[in-house]
Formats: structure tokens, C-alpha cells, sequence
């Protein structure tokens, strides 16, 4: 079991590439076409080519899209790319000078995967296969990113991370829709932050993700559980609360139902792990 501030050790995985044998067609996202049933956004393809997908007839490839992967604005806010792979935001964050540094590698890390996936993996499909255990929906949403999404008709919206993905391998992208970036404000980068990840053993996914941010301005202190909880949940306090309104704000802000259950862990176990973690979390940064 970990429940640590340290990255985790990297899993020996492999990439396992499956045929796709509905696909009868790859079009280049470059040049448009309209959107029709059995169509499919590809970025990296790590989730895409790894179980079968029978509803598939097209894919519509951004690979050759040329977006930068990531860039910080002069602002001093960070967007990137849905097309962004795990390597080169962990690379990219290793030259940031920034206090929230750290975090992009420990849930890059938090992957638990071989060098082909961090290779391959995306940003944009991490969050878009709105996966619990999802380390990009818990980098982004504890720093309060938020996504850019453009229609089929070229219309945009700005939605937030915790908004994004509202359950388990669901979020809020409508047909044709895209994912066409994140943005991180320099308010929470400029923050302390403190890294909790559990699991039921030393190398499986993650049961239980927290992270905590603290402002170097006012003190004011967000908690965002992911991994034990079915969609991120981000609880913001003024300042550095008890242990007592911790705990009675998470149990509020999370449902019953909203605790996951799966071979990765019990609802009870996670629950309890979740206070324990935001504990931990509380006192090293208060």
C-alpha cells in the first residue's frame, strides 16, 4: 500500500495494440469532413487500440495537428495540448521554476506505466477517457485547470476540469466535440502542493489520489480527491481548516454513491484513506 509524497515507482508494462477491424477509414484532422455516427478523435491511441471498439468506422487522426505541447503564457498561466504526451509535459516541467513544479511529476509518475505508454499516452486522452484513476484529470483539476472545447461548427466553451468529467468514463464533450486544450492559472502554480496516492498494492492503479495546494497569498488551502471518487471533487477553504471541518467537508462535498467500487478497492476502504491522506496533506502544509 503507498500513501506517500513520493512518485511512485514505474510498472514494467506493455502496450498492447489491438486491431481495429470496424475502422474503415483515417482521416487527417487537418482537413475537416463532417462528423458522422462511428467517429473517433485519435491522439496517441494507447486507450483506443487497447480493448476492442466495434461502434468505431472512422478515425480522425491529430497527430499531424502541430500543436505546441506545452507553452506558458506571459501571464504566467500553462496550457496544454490535449495532444501533449506524459514524456514531454514530465520533460517540460522539470525546467519550470515554479512551486507546483513538482506535482506534474508525481502524477506523471503516477501512470504506473512502461516508457511506450508515456510515450504515446496524451494529456487530452487521459482526461477525455474520464477515468477515476485518470493522474491528468488529478494534475489538472487540483490546479484548477480549465479546457478549451470546439464544436463541429467552430463554436468554443471554457469548461473546468472538476466540470469536465462529471463520473466514471463520462464527461461533458458532445458528438464531434474536441478536447483542444487545458489551461493552469499562475494563481495555483504560484502554490505549495502536497501529493498522497494509495493503492492496494505496490504497483497497481491508483485507489486513492489527493492533493493538496496552498497559497503563498492568503493561505487559502484546496483539497481535490481523485482515484477513490467516480468524478475529481475540489474543496477550497479561506484558510487552513481543523481536522474536523477537513473531514465533514469531504463527507459533504462526496455522495454515497460517488465513492468508487471496483477491484481496486472497496468505497469504505477509499473513503477511509481519502480522510487519511487529507490529513496528512492538512498538517504538512498548514
Amino acid at each position: 500500500m503507498l500513501c506517500t509524497g513520493r512518485p511512485a515507482p514505474a510498472r514494467v508494462a506493455s502496450l498492447t495494440v489491438m486491431d481495429l477491424n470496424t475502422v474503415v477509414e483515417i482521416r487527417d484532422a487537418r482537413h475537416p469532413a463532417p462528423w458522422r455516427p462511428g467517429d473517433a478523435w485519435l491522439g496517441g491511441g494507447t486507450y483506443l487500440f487497447s480493448e476492442p471498439q466495434p461502434q468505431l468506422r472512422r478515425l480522425i487522426d491529430l497527430g499531424r495537428t502541430g500543436w505546441t505541447p506545452v507553452q506558458q503564457h506571459p501571464d504566467g498561466s500553462l496550457e496544454i495540448a490535449a495532444t501533449c504526451t506524459i514524456a514531454q509535459l514530465s520533460e517540460f516541467a522539470k525546467g519550470l521554476a515554479i512551486a507546483a513544479a513538482p506535482l506534474f511529476e508525481q502524477c506523471c509518475r503516477a501512470f504506473l506505466a512502461s516508457f511506450k505508454i508515456w510515450n504515446m499516452a496524451t494529456v487530452g486522452g487521459n482526461l477525455c477517457t474520464a477515468l477515476p484513476a485518470g493522474p491528468m484529470t488529478s494534475l489538472t483539476a487540483a490546479l484548477d485547470g480549465e479546457t478549451l472545447l470546439i464544436a463541429q461548427d467552430g463554436a468554443r466553451r471554457r469548461v473546468r476540469v472538476t466540470d469536465f468529467v462529471t463520473g466514471a468514463g463520462r464527461q461533458v464533450l458532445a458528438a464531434g466535440e474536441l478536447l483542444r486544450s487545458v489551461t493552469v492559472p499562475a494563481r495555483t502554480l504560484a502554490c505549495r502542493t502536497a501529493f498522497r496516492q494509495a493503492s492496494l498494492s505496490g504497483l497497481g492503479r491508483s485507489g486513492v489520489l489527493v492533493i493538496g495546494a496552498s497559497s503563498p497569498l492568503d493561505g487559502a488551502l484546496a483539497i481535490t480527491v481523485t482515484a477513490s471518487t467516480v468524478r475529481p471533487v475540489r474543496i477550497w477553504f479561506p484558510l487552513s481548516p481543523t481536522a474536523e471541518a477537513l473531514r465533514a467537508a469531504i463527507g459533504s462535498a462526496v455522495a454515497d454513491d460517488e465513492w468508487c467500487d471496483d477491484i481496486h478497492g472497496l468505497p469504505e476502504w477509499r473513503r477511509h484513506m481519502t480522510f487519511r491522506c487529507a490529513e496528512e496533506i492538512r498538517r504538512e502544509l498548514a
